[in-house]
């Protein structure tokens, strides 16, 4: 086991880990969503063919900071619980279509109109797998 340097980073001769593969490609795909766009877990599972929901998901939330994370989304339209303010402010810049919240939801948040703003993969994605 190797210790940590007194900054509390890693030593020079630590290796670093590469990100997997699968961890690539779905980030990949989150790259390709248009702006104002969204696919869901499950959508992205199957236009790599490999994996699940569960799995996109997972690879979301641990090496999803630097990509486009807002656009890849619950099935439901539900903001993701956490980060409701952060992603709908994505989605407010980008024009994502969304439905008002009725004054009896909780949280009165807006929920991604799933019928507009899905994505398919379209003409871009070719190629890209």
């Amino acid at each position: 086991m190797s210790e940590q340097s007194p900054e509390g980073g890693r030593y020079e001769d630590e290796p670093v880990h590469a990100l997997p593969e699968y961890a690539e490609r779905v980030l990949d795909v989150a790259e390709l969503i248009p702006p104002g766009r969204v696919m869901t877990y499950g959508d992205v599972a199957e236009w790599l063919e490999q994996g699940g929901p569960r799995q996109v998901g997972r690879v979301m939330a641990l090496y999803g900071g630097a990509a486009p994370w807002w656009r890849v989304v619950r099935a439901d339209g539900v903001l993701l619980p956490g980060h409701e303010q952060r992603a709908l402010g994505h989605y407010r810049a980008e024009g994502t279509p969304l439905k008002e919240a009725s004054r009896a939801a909780e949280g009165h948040l807006p929920r991604i109109d799933m019928r507009r703003a899905r994505w398919d993969g379209g003409d871009r994605a070719e190629g890209h797998t």
